[in-house]
């Protein structure tokens, strides 16, 4: 624990050394951290090239504070990294060896603290603090660097940002144990006779030789929209319809089923066909979603209807403008939105208000082209 004392502060820590410089690593419960790392709002008037820090994103702070708050059992902070800009004292237990290692990082109380990384996490503990002060009492590890002015400060931000990567959207879902919806889709995928082996965990793109025809997360965010909303008591009832909602698409997409069977592959179709790209995908589960609505007895039977759709990129008529794009799929919202249309009118289903003048919209611009 760090003790504030009369002159300055104690940090319990370990030496270490980086690129010939001495730094510290140390423990720290999480109450103090409001008090000793203080966000400079003057700084923060400052031109991006004059601080240390960039500015403070205040719409992020209520969601990791949430995230925080929520999961107090199994929640995960990573280190946060400051530079002291003051002269430190680092006094060992003992002298060689491991010992040396090992003791207590004086710091002058008039010391200047600069996070150079976790600045957000900083404020969202802070956030957290006020509705659960008992977490006060749970630590955080922080790495101390001896801060060399301003241009050393912001080389460090530009460093320990430098080859930080986020993890794929498929993977994020893959090892979400918390987020019910994702559990809920790598169920579906063991459970599917034909998503099982043709869906990528791993990542959110699919090369040309990929063996799978859809990854996790596009198949996660099209289930979440087939089934919102949608009154269902459990998630085995969920699982169970989104199953079926599934497998009896695919029993009316020939292509699909010539993958399944290693008769054509998943590159193939990809690159002649827009209904195993993600929008595509995404689409059917909305417009799936307005058909169990609004035919909950005979949905199944209206998916017939697929098999009148000619999802091949050729088919300019149908798809240029809607979700293709000199040929290449779109994938905005407007693209989605048009996608979905197609394949509600197909269905038998009514446009709501805003799909209709997205409709109107459309056709009007393939006329003034035409």
């Amino acid at each position: 624990m760090a003790a504030d004392l009369r002159f300055g502060y104690a940090f319990p820590a370990i030496r270490g050394v980086q690129s010939g410089r001495e730094y510290f690593a140390s423990m720290c419960p999480l109450r103090l951290i409001p008090k000793i790392f203080l966000f400079d709002e003057d700084e923060a008037e400052l031109p991006a090239d004059l601080r240390a820090q960039r500015t403070l994103n205040r719409n992020r702070i209520p969601e990791i504070a949430n995230y925080l708050i929520e999961n107090r059992d199994s929640y995960v902070f990573s280190a946060l990294t400051a530079s002291i800009d003051a002269e430190v004292e680092f006094q060992p237990i003992g002298e060689g060896g491991e010992a040396s290692l090992v003791g207590l990082l004086q710091v002058p109380m008039g010391a200047k603290f600069i996070i150079n990384d976790g600045q957000h996490r900083r404020a969202a503990i802070e956030a957290a603090l006020r509705e659960a002060p008992e977490l006060g009492d749970e630590s955080i590890a922080i790495v101390f660097f001896i801060d060399q002015g301003l241009a050393r400060c912001q080389q460090m931000f530009a460093d320990l940002n430098r080859h930080g990567i986020r993890p794929s959207k498929s993977i994020g879902v893959l090892y979400d144990h918390r987020d019910e919806m994702a559990v809920l889709v790598r169920r579906i995928v063991l459970q599917s006779s034909f998503f099982k082996d043709l869906v990528e965990t791993e990542r959110s793109t699919l090369s040309a030789r990929s063996r799978k025809l859809f990854t996790l997360s596009a198949l996660f965010q099209a289930t979440q929209d087939l089934l919102k909303g949608l009154d269902l008591k459990d998630e085995d009832e969920a699982a169970a319809l989104a199953v079926e909602f599934w497998e009896a698409v695919a029993d009316v997409m020939p292509e699909w089923q010539l993958v399944k069977n290693r008769k054509m592959s998943s590159g193939e179709v990809r690159t002649d066909f827009i209904h195993s790209h993600g929008v595509a995908l995404h689409a059917i589960g909305i417009a799936g979603n307005s058909l169990i609505r609004q035919r909950p007895k005979a949905w199944k039977g209206s998916l017939k209807k697929f098999l009148q759709i000619d999802w091949a990129r050729a088919n300019t008529k149908d798809w240029e403008g809607r979700v293709l794009v000199g040929g290449s799929v779109s994938r905005t919202n407007q693209s989605l939105a048009l996608t979905v249309n197609k394949i509600k009118t197909v269905l038998g289903l009514e446009l709501g208000p805003e799909e209709e003048r997205a409709e109107r919209a459309y056709r009007n611009g393939r006329e003034e082209s035409a």
